[in-house]
Formats: structure tokens, C-alpha cells, sequence
């Protein structure tokens, strides 16, 4: 089982927690699942779970190497200088990020309101940026965006690998089918058929959390 979630904001990204704290138990009503990779309370957006332990840590293990799409909502407006940085990599002191992918981009259109909002400030704007990275170290998009001078206020994981969040809101998600990642060691997997859509072939479920 492979399952896709949008993690809603201030969510643990476990199925327990201590009273009063959210966890992935509101949204997810599916025993047995776990998260492969996870996502800091305040950080948001597409998590992937699976029932499948050798199958959660082909995902999660960084040798295999599947890019993930962040978009971090920064103050100020960074220039490309510090884009570069961020490609680069960042030597955050107790390690020096992998090159990646950085760029500005505009505030999506398809954008959900956060719960709370972020905090503004009248005198500083704020900006978007995509950031494509094969690593996910702890807190490491805001602790690269806030070594180069730019705070991360808002954060969204928006696709990893070939998943993404298109058509999910806040707290929905659905069962999937592949691509999986190879095996440690596995040579080049081969590009499989389209399947042919049948009863029980694939299927989809949604829940809208709340």
C-alpha cells in the first residue's frame, strides 16, 4: 500500500502524540502505515506512507537519490547571489549541504490559506522559492535559507520523485500506485506498460481533514 497525504500545518508527522498535540491519526484513518521520510510539524504538505518497512526505507534512504520539491516562502527577496549559495551548497557547521536546484518563483495560484497565517512585517517583504533537493536533513531548507540571509516563514513539500500533491488539500490524501525506487545495487529498472484500467486495478481514496 502506498498512500499520499497533505500534511495540514502544525500536524506531528507520527500517529501519537501527548494530549493536544495533531497527529497524521486526524487525517489518515488507515492502520499500519508508516511515513517514509517525514515532515517537521510547522513545515507542510506531501508526505508518503506505505505499509511496506523495506519499501519505506528505499524511499527514505538518501542513496537512492529521489529529488524533492520544496517551496519556502522566505523574508525578504532574495537576489541571485544567494540563489547560488543555495545551489552550491551550504555549510550549515555540523555538515555542507549537496548542491541542489534554487529559484524565485511566483506565490502559486493553487496556494491554501495557513492556519495560522504567517507573521508579516509592513517594512520587509517576502518572496517564494523552489528548492529541489536529494537529501532531507533535519530542518535544512530553513536552516539554508536562514544562512544566506533569507528566514523561511512558510514551508511546503510539494513532490518526491515522480508523486505529487496536485489535487490534494490540507489533511486529504489518496492510494497510489508506483513508480517505485530500485533496490541498493539494482541496476536500471525498465520502463513498465501502461496498465489497463480494470475493477481493483488501482484505486484512489480521499479524506478531508479537519
Amino acid at each position: 500500500m502506498l498512500i499520499l497525504l497533505n500534511k495540514p500545518f502544525n500536524v506531528l508527522c507520527q500517529f501519537t502524540g501527548e494530549p493536544g498535540q495533531r497527529t497524521l491519526a486526524e487525517c489518515l484513518p488507515v492502520p499500519g502505515v508508516y511515513a517514509a521520510g517525514r515532515l517537521d510539524a510547522d513545515s507542510e504538505g506531501l508526505l508518503v506512507l506505505t505499509d511496506d518497512g523495506l519499501l519505506q526505507k528505499r524511499i527514505a534512504d538518501p542513496r537512492h537519490k529521489l529529488p524533492k520539491t520544496y517551496l519556502a516562502q522566505v523574508e525578504g527577496i532574495p537576489d541571485e547571489a544567494a540563489l547560488a549559495r543555495l545551489r552550491a551548497g551550504v555549510d550549515l557547521g555540523d555538515f555542507v549541504t549537496r548542491p541542489c536546484a534554487a529559484r524565485r518563483v511566483d506565490e502559486p495560484a493553487w496556494l491554501w490559506p495557513r492556519n495560522p497565517p504567517i507573521r508579516e512585517r509592513k517594512a520587509i517583504p517576502t518572496s517564494w522559492i523552489e528548492l529541489v533537493l536529494r537529501e532531507g536533513k533535519n530542518r535544512q531548507v530553513r536552516r539554508m535559507t536562514a544562512k544566506v540571509g533569507f528566514p523561511t516563514l512558510r514551508l511546503i513539500r510539494v513532490r518526491v520523485g515522480d508523486w505529487t500533491l496536485d489535487g490534494l488539500a490540507p489533511g486529504e490524501w489518496r492510494e497510489v500506485a508506483g513508480p517505485l525506487p530500485p533496490a541498493p545495487g539494482a541496476g536500471p529498472r525498465p520502463t513498465p506498460k501502461r496498465p489497463t484500467p480494470g475493477p481493483g486495478a488501482t484505486f484512489t481514496r480521499r479524506r478531508q481533514g479537519r
